[in-house]
């Protein structure tokens, strides 16, 4: 049994032995307290550790703890084939994996030399905005509960359960679809996908007016966001935070638009921008973002082609199953894809996607063999959640909780 003296000496146990850890938090100033906030807190987004220095209820200063919710996706994904590891890719992003996907996708692609064709190019737009969409609706909905407007998380959730229906119907899953590969797609969409995804895209525009109607004017909702957790836009920079933080903050930078990728270039869309850098402006950014998205899906789906889902190139595609059953050659060349995997040429490369949160980038390493040699993720939320520092010192506990969600961080993208 443990047992402890008065007067701050350090516990014991009960053969007179002093503890080796003593669990207390030192304060650098007698009048101050130090206190963790989570890492089983709810309004932290994740299981993320906060150690706070207070005075009062004002913070001091705010120390970010990570690493509770590693998982070794990175080291798993180097003992896996470059196909194998797209299942893990959904695991890094849990509220978007469709970028996730992607942004491995296109890796592998350009690790191979490898063309998609156009179907599959469009659909991967189309499913990485709905994607997109998903993952907002879950920031705006658990954002409002934060600030005390528990309505608007039931009309959030209201439409993504749509989206994860859409998911589900294409490939299985609502969440985890593993649904973009290298090489293409893993099926083509259903009339019945099509068909309801018209629907909720028609749909989708007068919802978003709906949770403005609810926040935007709302005076509470106004009075816990404006002005609270200002991140500057020489702090962003400096912090390396992206996305929609960043641009909160008057950096008006998306990689869709300045760095484009998987035809990106091919749509319109404007990129929403303010200057406040204050939780309200994230707000406004991420709540236009869905406007935004909402018309990029629009026009993939007005243009989608007819044609393959999958590169018939036969480095990285499977020969069609018709073929394996009349040659030998087709059904050596499939064993040896599914079994050892495809190899690419020795060589490196980084690929970088706008995800919901940011900048999420790819970095592999082939040594000719068929696994990554090195696999690394640049994750957006890493990069943001040292902002949490500078823009909650000097506010209150309870601005904390606003901040947290404005940068809309997911710890298993921090943490993979």
């Amino acid at each position: 049994m443990h047992s402890s003296q008065n007067g701050g000496q350090a516990a014991t146990v009960s053969d007179g032995a002093p503890l080796t850890t003593d669990y207390r938090l030192p304060t650098t100033h007698p009048g101050r307290m130090k206190v963790n906030m989570g890492p089983q807190h709810p309004s932290t987004h994740g299981v993320l550790r906060l150690v706070l220095e207070l005075d009062g209820e004002t913070v001091v200063t705010c120390q970010p703890e990570i690493g509770y919710l590693h998982t070794g996706i990175e080291k798993t994904a180097e003992e896996k084939t470059y196909w194998q590891a797209v299942t893990l890719t959904d695991r890094i992003d849990y509220l978007s994996p469709l970028s996730m996907n992607l942004a491995y996708s296109l890796a592998v692609e350009r690790l191979m030399e490898v063309e998609i064709p156009e179907r599959a190019r469009v659909v991967r737009i189309l499913l990485s905005e709905l994607g997109r969409l998903a993952s907002h609706l879950v920031w705006l909905g658990t954002q409002a509960v934060d600030l005390g407007a528990l309505s608007a998380l039931f009309y959030c959730f209201r439409e993504r359960e749509v989206l994860l229906d859409l998911f589900e119907e294409i490939s299985g899953a609502r969440m985890m679809t593993s649904f973009i590969r290298p090489g293409g797609l893993a099926n083509d969409l259903t009339k019945k996908f099509l068909r309801k995804c018209d629907a909720f895209l028609t749909a989708m525009p007068a919802h978003v007016d709906e949770y403005e109607s609810l926040l935007t004017t709302n005076g509470l909702f106004r009075e816990r966001a404006i002005g609270v957790g200002v991140l500057s836009a020489d702090d962003a920079i400096a912090l390396g935070v992206t996305g929609a933080n960043a641009r909160a903050s008057g950096i008006d930078w998306d990689l869709r638009r300045d760095d484009p990728y998987a035809d990106y270039d091919q749509y319109q869309f404007n990129i929403p921008i303010r200057t406040d850098g204050d939780v309200y402006a994230r707000y406004l950014v991420r709540v236009a973002e869905m406007r935004e998205s909402v018309k990029i899906a629009r026009q993939a789906f007005d243009r989608l082609p007819e044609g393959p889902i999958l590169t018939s190139d036969r480095k990285i595609a499977l020969p069609p199953r018709e073929e394996i059953e009349r040659s030998m050659e087709a059904l050596i060349h499939h064993f040896k894809l599914v079994t050892e995997g495809y190899k690419p040429p020795i060589g490196e490369v980084y690929q970088c996607i706008e995800s919901p949160r940011g900048e999420f980038g790819v970095y592999l390493l082939s040594d000719g063999m068929g696994r990554p040699y090195r696999c690394h993720f640049r994750a957006p939320s890493f990069a943001s959640l040292h902002a949490l520092g500078p823009c909650s010192e000097g506010g209150l506990v309870a601005d904390l909780v606003a901040i947290i969600g404005s940068f809309d961080p997911v710890m298993g993208e921090v943490d993979r």
